[in-house]
């Protein structure tokens, strides 16, 4: 199988540089979890953040949605945080939506997925952690 595209570091900056709206599927309310320290930076470094998650209610001070369709605004980036198997059915929901980035944690591996989310136009990231690209971005 084909090695899938890398993004160059330039279009990584430019893609956090540009963003503003970044839906985190999978995000928790419990502190200890890394999906709540990885949003409450991107949240401190200016983002706005959105739960999706059917589980809770409100996480960081932000209504939680059940499904990225049900967010109210345009979202830039969706950053997954669940398990890999879980991942096409919230790549299609990023393609719904019109999201312009999908972005899966380090651990989150789907190359078919990632494959459907590139040929739909979209930027893909897998494998990495959105919070420390940002992190090397602002050094």
């Amino acid at each position: 199988m084909p090695q899938a595209p890398k993004e160059s570091e330039e279009s990584i900056a430019g893609l956090l540089t540009s963003a503003k709206t970044i839906a985190v599927v999978g995000l928790s309310s419990e502190m200890y979890r890394a999906s709540y320290g990885v949003a409450e930076y991107l949240q401190s470094s200016g983002y706005r953040i959105i739960p999706v998650n059917p589980n809770e209610t409100e996480v960081l001070g932000e209504k939680s949605y059940a499904r990225l369709e049900d967010v109210p605004e345009k979202i830039d980036i969706v950053d997954i945080v669940r398990r890999s198997e879980t991942v096409p059915e919230v790549v299609d929901g990023a393609i719904r939506v019109g999201a312009r980035a999908v972005w899966m944690q380090e651990g989150v591996v789907n190359e078919a997925a990632a494959a459907k989310a590139r040929d739909a136009g979209l930027f893909v990231m897998m494998d990495h952690c959105i919070a420390k690209e940002l992190h090397k971005l602002r050094r």
